[in-house]
C-alpha cells in the first residue's frame, strides 16, 4: 500500500516521460535497549520514514534523500532536480534501471519489537547477570530489534515490497578487577531459535577462561583457532573483492580467477538468504530478486556479485546478491578436538579496528579483542593481551586446515544513519601460520 507522499511523487514523475527513476521508500522502526554495569541504561523506540530517489535523464542522473517525507519536501526536491540535472556530467556507462520484475515471496514478517517485550529483555539480562556476578563480571551491551517495510519502484514497472525484523543482542562481560572482557552475541529473525541457557553457558565458559593468568606473546606465526565471529568478519572483508564494482576497478583479488581453484577444496562459501538462521534479504537495492548464489564451491571461485549497472558495464551475469547472507560451510571436527590438536597457539574471540592495507591483495591490519587465549598442549591456559595482526585474508583462507562441524549465526550492526543489522554464518576454523605482528600490552 502506497502512502500519500509516495503516490504524489509517482504522479509528479509520470509527468516527465523523458525521465527514468528508481525509488526506495522505507518505514523503519527500532527498539534500542542498552545496559551498563548489568543495569538498564536506557530504552529508545524510534520510527522513521525515508525516501531515496534517483532520477535519470538520458545519461545524467540526480539523487535525493528525504527523512520523514512530506508533499512539500518532495516538490522542493523535484524542483531542485529540474534545475540541476541538465548541468550534470553524463555517465557513459548508464543504460537502464532494473528490468527484472520477478518477485520473491512477499510475506509480512512477525514484528520482533512486539514479540520481545522490554520486560522479557530485562528478565533475560537479569538471568545472565546472576551468572556473571558469581565470576566477578559486570555486563555491558545492547539488545536491538528492528522492523522494516521497504517498497522499491522504478520506471520500468518494477514494484516490490519487503519486510524484515532482525535482532541484535550483544553482551560484553567485563571483570571488575582485571578488566578482561569477553563477548557473546545472538542474531537472526527467528526469536524461537534463541536458547537462553546455551547463551549463558557459552558466555560463562569464556568468563571462566578469562580468569586465568594474563600474559603477552611474542610476534610471529601461530596456529590460531578463529571464533566464528572472526572468520565471518574476514569473509565480509573478502566480499569487497567479490563485487563487480571491484572487478571493474581492477581492485579485486578474484580479478582473473573465475572457475579457478583459489582455496582448499573443503572451503565452500554461499550467499544464501533462504538459510533459516540468516537474516533474510528478498531484493538487492535495485529491486532484483536475491537468490542463493554459489561464491566459492569446494575452493573454486564461481561468481561475482553483480547488479544491473555493472552487468551492463562489465558483461558479467546479473544477480541480486551483495554478500549480505554469506555462509561458510562447516567441516567435520568438534571444537574440543580442534583445541586438543594445537600444541601451542591462540584462540581469538573477536576482531577490532580492522582496515585494508591493499584491497587487491586482501591485506589487512587490525587488533584482537574481547578474549584472546593461549593454547598449550591442547588446552586453553592463559589470557593474552590484545594483539595486532597484519595478514592477507586470502592467505588466511588458504591456510585453514580444519573447520568445526557446527555453524553459528553472527550478527553485525551498523550504528550510523540507523541501526542496520545483517548476519553471516560460520564455524570455528583452525588457521596455520597466522601472522601476529605485536602486542598492545593492554587487555
Amino acid at each position: 500500500m502506497q502512502s500519500e507522499e509516495l503516490k504524489h511523487l509517482i504522479d509528479r514523475l509520470t509527468k516527465h516521460p523523458e525521465w527514468k527513476y528508481h525509488i526506495v521508500y522505507t518505514d523503519w522502526q527500532t527498539d534500542f535497549f542498552r545496559f551498563y554495569q548489568s543495569q538498564t541504561n536506557y530504552n529508545i523506540s524510534k520510527t522513521v520514514s525515508t525516501l531515496d530517489v534517483t532520477i535519470y535523464k538520458e545519461k545524467k542522473s540526480f539523487s535525493f534523500n528525504i527523512d520523514q517525507p512530506t508533499i512539500t519536501r518532495i516538490d522542493s526536491a523535484l524542483e531542485n532536480t529540474i534545475s540541476a540535472i541538465d548541468t550534470l556530467p553524463e555517465d557513459p556507462d548508464f543504460v537502464d534501471v532494473e528490468n527484472d520484475l520477478s518477485k520473491n515471496t512477499e510475506k509480512v514478517k512477525q514484528n520482533n519489537i512486539l514479540n520481545i517485550s522490554l520486560d522479557k529483555k530485562i528478565e533475560i539480562l537479569a538471568d545472565i547477570s546472576k551468572e556473571s556476578e558469581k565470576l566477578g563480571y559486570r555486563l555491558f551491551g545492547t539488545f536491538i530489534c528492528n522492523y522494516q517495510h521497504t517498497q522499491i519502484i522504478n520506471s520500468n514497472g518494477l514494484d516490490k515490497e519487503e519486510w524484515n525484523s532482525p535482532i541484535y543482542f550483544e553482551v560484553k562481560a567485563v571483570h571488575k578487577e582485571n578488566q578482561v572482557t569477553v563477548l557473546e552475541t545472538y542474531g537472526g529473525e527467528n526469536w524461537e531459535s534463541f536458547i537462553k541457557e546455551d547463551f549463558i553457558s557459552h558466555l560463562s565458559l569464556k568468563m571462566q577462561s578469562a580468569l586465568n593468568e594474563r600474559i603477552d606473546v611474542e610476534p610471529g606465526e601461530y596456529d590460531v583457532i578463529l571464533a566464528p565471529r572472526c572468520i565471518a568478519e574476514y569473509m565480509q572483508y573478502l566480499s569487497y573483492g567479490l563485487s563487480a564494482r571491484s572487478y571493474d576497478q581492477k581492485s579485486s583479488y578474484f580479478q582473473d580467477k573465475l572457475g579457478q581453484q583459489v582455496f582448499p577444496e573443503y572451503i565452500t562459501i554461499t550467499d544464501d538468504p533462504t538459510d533459516k538462521d540468516i537474516i533474510s534479504v528478498d531484493y538487492n537495492n535495485d529491486g532484483h530478486i536475491y537468490n542463493p548464489l554459489s561464491v566459492i564451491d569446494k575452493g573454486v571461485f564461481k561468481s561475482f556479485f553483480c547488479n544491473n549497472y555493472y552487468s551492463f558495464k562489465t558483461g558479467l551475469p546479473k544477480n541480486g546478491n551483495n554478500g549480505s547472507c554469506l555462509i561458510l560451510k562447516e567441516g567435520k571436527e568438534t571444537l574440543d578436538s580442534m583445541i586438543t590438536s594445537v600444541k601451542k597457539g591462540l584462540y581469538i574471540s573477536s576482531l577490532h579496528y580492522m582496515n585494508f592495507i591493499n584491497e587487491r591483495e586482501t591485506s589487512v591490519t587490525g587488533l584482537t579483542r574481547d578474549g584472546t587465549f593461549l593454547i598449550e598442549d591442547g588446552k586453553i591456559t592463559k589470557v593474552v593481551n590484545n594483539l595486532r595482526f597484519t595478514e592477507k585474508i586470502a592467505r588466511i583462507f588458504e591456510h585453514i586446515s580444519v573447520l568445526e562441524n557446527k555453524s553459528y549465526t553472527i550478527p553485525f550492526s551498523e550504528n550510523y544513519e540507523f541501526f542496520g543489522i545483517s548476519s553471516a554464518k560460520a564455524p570455528h576454523v583452525l588457521v596455520k601460520n597466522f601472522n601476529i605482528t605485536s602486542s598492545t600490552k593492554t587487555i
